[in-house]
């Protein structure tokens, strides 16, 4: 058989289920091999950038590499945004791309440029099939190696001269990658920080969500009974009703939970990834680290580790709970928790006629979500809010980019939600700057005949950055841009757009959209 067939049965053996991205002659000859796969689906999207993120959020959600392809040069280079964000927000994804026949690399070359070389600060590794008879090694350790702790992207690179050459080896077999749990001396030095503690405080990051650890994390919680406040991604890891949860933390300013991490003489640091927000940013008076996480920490003046569980989270826990965790009560100072609940605005009375704020408009998505339903957000002014107001009903079901924070990932990554989650109900929701980014694949997702539904926050311009230059130098430039009517471009695409005027039409909207099983609807809310 020739190498692209084998390079698809690697991918057949490794569970894959669907490939997404756009053709080019490079890789001819893999999409002849692809169209006989009676396994994969290959989902022909408009940009490669879409497809690299959809292929994130795939891999976010199912927890196995989410896999995306592009040809040479131009297509390659789309999709390095979405690969940079997958390794930065740790989803697992693999990408491959054509190459420049090996024949006329070290010329001056149409179309050519080092896509290794390029893509190797943004995945955890880069590599080149310099000899075909390596495929099935090569495919064994990328898929190991995008989902080693952290996840990330790794690319493979086919040469167009290789893929047709025949060769005659096999895919290797799958095998578990092996977990790891701590040593019993750093366990009872970690019970003893704890004992020790007084003002214990879990701060609880999306490795949770990762390593499928909520459920043991919760229990220990409850046997802790100390405060926990979440990153943005580990939302919904305590339900919003728990007394323990004082909610979210890592905001640039008006970060109402952070004295709470000031009051603390312990912090409990769960999977937490410092690409969220870095420790001098919420503990710039360097209290005592108890780091909890799969690898070993990263130290600094900020993080001051005094113990140290590194290990698979759900087995550490799970262990854990099996002794004798010292409870720890204690309330923070000032009414705080009420304080965030008020500033967060997490107990909005909301009235039919009241203003489609962004804080009112996630009260209702809030309602009207169940725990399988699932929340794409973009990046923008409105991610804020959502890390503020929304609460989930369930740990990893609010999708958000918080590493590289690319705006453009919604609603492509609702179309990788979708596809990885059939039977949950999803909504993405977007500011207009980001769903003009990728609003192509509105034509991919109607192809497809899947269902979701896509708000659009239309605000006309960049507000985020416009607030942030209006602070620092008293005026705003380039912010401001025209829109399309987005409910007439909605239905050029063959889908239905409502423009509601005031919240309980809005409501009502949303509420027969998610009824529908089988349509995309969007909904244009406008903002002041």
């Amino acid at each position: 058989m020739k190498a692209a067939d084998l390079l698809v049965q690697c991918l057949e053996n490794e569970g894959v289920e669907y490939v997404f991205g756009i053709m080019g002659k490079e890789t001819l000859d893999l999409m002849d091999s692809l169209s006989k796969s009676k396994q994969i689906q290959f989902v022909n999207v408009r940009h490669e950038q879409g497809a690299a993120f959809m292929a994130d959020v795939y891999g976010r959600l199912t927890r196995k590499p989410g896999i995306c392809l592009a040809t040479l040069g131009p297509g390659a280079a789309n999709l390095l945004t979405g690969i940079a964000s997958a390794t930065l927000d740790h989803s697992p994804v693999v990408a491959i791309t054509g190459q420049a026949g090996i024949e006329r690399q070290y010329l001056e070359s149409h179309q050519y440029i080092d896509i290794v070389r390029s893509f190797e600060p943004a995945t955890k590794w880069s590599v080149q099939v310099k000899d075909p008879n390596t495929l099935s090694a090569i495919i064994r350790k990328a898929f190991r190696v995008a989902q080693s702790e952290k996840p990330g992207g790794v690319l493979i690179e086919l040469p167009e001269n290789l893929a047709s050459q025949i060769i005659t080896t096999q895919p290797l077999p799958v095998t578990p990658i092996p977990k790891s749990i701590p040593i019993t001396q750093a366990i009872v030095n970690a019970l003893t920080l704890i004992n020790q503690s007084k003002k214990p405080v879990v701060i609880v990051g999306n490795g949770v969500i990762r390593q499928d650890a909520a459920a043991e994390l919760l229990e220990f919680v409850v046997n802790l009974q100390a405060p926990v406040i979440h990153s943005f991604m580990a939302k919904g890891i305590l339900p919003k009703n728990h007394l323990l949860n004082y909610f979210t933390f890592g905001f640039n300013k008006d970060d109402e939970a952070l004295p709470l991490i000031e009051e603390a003489d312990l912090l409990l640091v769960v999977g937490f990834d410092f690409v969220e927000k870095l420790p001098k940013d919420w503990n710039k008076k360097s209290i005592p680290i108890l780091h909890i996480d799969p690898l070993p920490a990263e130290m600094d003046e900020h993080y001051p580790v005094r113990g140290e569980l590194a290990g698979d989270l759900k087995e550490t826990f799970l262990l854990l709970n099996k002794l004798d965790i010292p409870a720890k009560p204690w309330v923070p100072n000032g009414n705080l928790k009420e304080r965030i609940e008020t500033a967060y605005q997490l107990h909005l009375d909301i009235k039919g006629n009241q203003s489609l704020s962004i804080e009112n408009v996630l009260t209702v998505i809030e309602g009207l979500t169940t725990e399988k339903t699932i929340v794409v957000s973009d990046v923008g002014a409105h991610k804020v809010s959502i890390a503020r107001t929304f609460q989930p009903n369930q740990a990893g079901t609010l999708i958000l980019s918080n590493g590289l924070a690319s705006m453009g990932i919604a609603l492509p990554g609702a179309i990788g939600a979708k596809l990885a989650c059939g039977d949950a109900p999803v909504i993405c929701i977007t500011g207009d700057g980001g769903a003009l980014m990728n609003i192509s694949e509105l034509e991919t997702a109607k192809r497809l005949g899947l269902s979701f539904v896509l708000i659009v926050l239309n605000n006309s311009g960049l507000k985020l950055e416009e607030q942030m230059m209006q602070e620092k130098f008293s005026h705003s430039f380039g912010t401001d841009f025209g829109n399309p009517d987005f409910v007439q471009l909605a239905e050029s695409f063959g889908i239905k757009g409502f423009r509601p005027t005031h919240l309980s039409e809005f409501e009502e909207v949303l509420k027969a959209s998610l009824n529908q099983t089988n349509e995309i609807t969007l909904i244009e809310v406008i903002q002041d």
